[in-house]
Order: structure tokens, then C-alpha cells, then sequence
């Protein structure tokens, strides 16, 4: 009987053991995509705010943007029209957790604030990106975000 135990013990032990080295693994592979995921989302607003259509290079050729209070956006020609002639402003994400394999695609889960090019707040939200890994490197796949405030009546 005593025997038994002990081998039970070690059993569990055991799976715990490889559970624990299994979750540690996942998230060092994503640290990689994460260090990209950061740098773009570092330079999102100033490409936007070129107003030329370089912020299309972030997304895949058939990404698809769900902008709050509004349907989706599909393909790079509409997701252009969203951000043609927007105002200029800062955007500073925070991301909160990365799921995902880390080869094929990611899902980003962040939170923003946005300000004014003079810094002040204009909003702040979430966002939920799903990233995929393209042959031009990581890109957004489908760019979906709200913001933390009701939507304002006109």
C-alpha cells in the first residue's frame, strides 16, 4: 500500500512538473512576436498619421478592421478609407496577455489611450488584434477595438 502511494505521488509530481515546463515554454515563444507586436504598435499612429496609406503595410492583404458603432471594414481599400484624412493623434498600447502557437498567429489583447498630438487624453479603450505571420513578416489579420466610453450623441 505504501508502495502504491508513493508512486501515485510521484506520478502527480511528475505531470505537474511537465504542465509547469509545457506553460513556461508557450510563453517564451511568444516573447519574440511580442517584441514585434510592440514595435509596430509603437509606430501605428505616426504611419496613420501620415495620411498616406503607409499604416497599411501593418495589416495583411485581406484584413479586416471592426471600428466601434460601425460594420466591418474588409480588404486594404476600405480599412485606407477609415483612416484617410482622420486627425492626428498619439496612440500608446499596453498589451495585456498573447495567445496563440507563435508561428502561424497571435491574439493580442491590449488596451490604449489616445491623445492629441499636445498630449491631451482623448480616449482610451481595448483592443483585441488577431496577428498572423505572412510571408512580410507579422501583420494584423483582424483589428477590432472599443473605447472604455459610451459612444457620443450628435
Amino acid at each position: 500500500m505504501y508502495k502504491n502511494f508513493t508512486m501515485k505521488k510521484i506520478l502527480i509530481l511528475s505531470l505537474l512538473l511537465l504542465l509547469t515546463s509545457w506553460s513556461d515554454a508557450q510563453n517564451k515563444d511568444l516573447t519574440p512576436v511580442r517584441e514585434i507586436i510592440e514595435a509596430s504598435n509603437a509606430i501605428y499612429a505616426e504611419l496613420a498619421n501620415k495620411n498616406d496609406g503607409s499604416i497599411l503595410s501593418r495589416y495583411t492583404d485581406d484584413a479586416c478592421l471592426f471600428p466601434p458603432n460601425a460594420v466591418p471594414l474588409c480588404g486594404k481599400e476600405q480599412i485606407l478609407d477609415f483612416f484617410k484624412n482622420g486627425p492626428e493623434v498619439r496612440v500608446k498600447f499596453m498589451i495585456q496577455n498573447l495567445y496563440g502557437d507563435g508561428r502561424t498567429s497571435v491574439t493580442e489583447e491590449s488596451y490604449y489611450e489616445m491623445t492629441d498630438l499636445k498630449g491631451k487624453k482623448l480616449d482610451d479603450g481595448k483592443v483585441i488584434v488577431i496577428w498572423k505571420n505572412t510571408k512580410d513578416g507579422w501583420k494584423m489579420h483582424r483589428d477590432m477595438f472599443s473605447s472604455n466610453h459610451p459612444a457620443k450623441s450628435n
